[in-house]
């Protein structure tokens, strides 16, 4: 296989590993079938009705929608939120997990995806920050006091050549008023973080408690134009003295350093390090 030493390298540092960190950005979801957004051409590919319509990811990612045309608001995000429920984790996810429960320190899920598949993969919920929120949740577009509630497990009907959801829309349990996604959108003023910030706040705690020892840091996927995952990957690998594993095919670059970026897949870079532990 390519890049074999390094895979070799990469299989050394988890063996000897005690404590995980996983960042996953938008990439780590192309090996489980998910659409790839990297700019207009990628998400018009996903996509091809939004570029007839003339727009763009960050222009239908946009809260104003549901304002100004709830159907289409819904045409887009119910459109996500039935492919998302439908997909399977590929492999990588299980590789991971079983990585995590076997260090003594645990590990945590650091993600910019709104997918939920950590969690669909079999990842405690409690060991999980979304920083942008997940489509798997609610909130009310009225502000009524409901706060955020889970997603109901039913499909939305979405037409495919208008891309606009048919009735009914979401609504909220309480005040029975237009609901969105609990995912935090381009120009977002109103998106309630608070579930974000208490997932955020367990992440604190458990870096808090970790003991001196060896940590990785093992990143899939995350690019460089909204460096979320990457920024919180690099800084947690200076702060705990790990090493941290970039696997990424586009932006594999690293920090200088102990590191290392293998210029792979997912799940594919996941499944060859893992034979060589296995």
């Amino acid at each position: 296989m390519r890049h074999q030493s390094e895979i070799e390298s990469a299989a050394a540092i988890i063996a000897a590993a005690d404590t995980l960190l996983i960042g996953a950005g938008a990439g780590m979801g192309v090996d489980s079938g998910l659409p790839d957004f990297r700019g207009s051409q990628g998400f018009w590919r996903a996509y091809p009705r939004y570029q007839a319509l003339g727009l763009e990811f960050a222009a239908i990612a946009n809260p104003r929608w549901f304002r100004d045309d709830p159907a289409l608001a819904w045409g887009f995000y119910g459109h996500r939120f039935n492919l998302y429920r439908a997909t399977r984790p590929h492999s990588g996810f299980s590789v991971l997990a079983r990585w995590a429960e076997r260090m003594s320190q645990g590990g945590f899920v650091f993600t910019s995806n709104v997918d939920g598949q950590f969690q669909e993969a079999g990842f405690s919920p409690e060991r999980v920050v979304e920083c942008h929120g997940t489509i798997r949740w609610m909130q009310c577009l009225n502000q009524c006091g409901v706060g955020i509630f889970e997603a109901p497990a039913v499909d939305l009907e979405i037409d495919e050549t208008s891309m606009r959801a048919h009735s009914p829309l979401p609504a909220c349990p309480r005040c029975h008023g237009l609901t969105r996604p609990n995912i935090l959108m381009f120009g977002d003023g109103s998106w309630d973080e608070r579930r974000t910030l208490e997932q955020e706040h367990r992440f604190e705690r458990w870096k808090n408690q970790l003991r001196p020892g060896q940590a990785v840091i093992i990143e899939c996927g995350a690019g460089t134009a909204i460096p979320s995952v990457r920024m919180t990957c690099e800084q947690f690998a200076r702060e705990h003295q790990g090493t941290l594993i970039r696997i990424n095919p586009r932006e594999p670059e690293v920090p200088n350093g102990r590191h290392m970026g293998l210029p792979l897949g997912a799940a594919a870079a996941l499944e060859a390090i893992d034979r060589l532990i296995s």
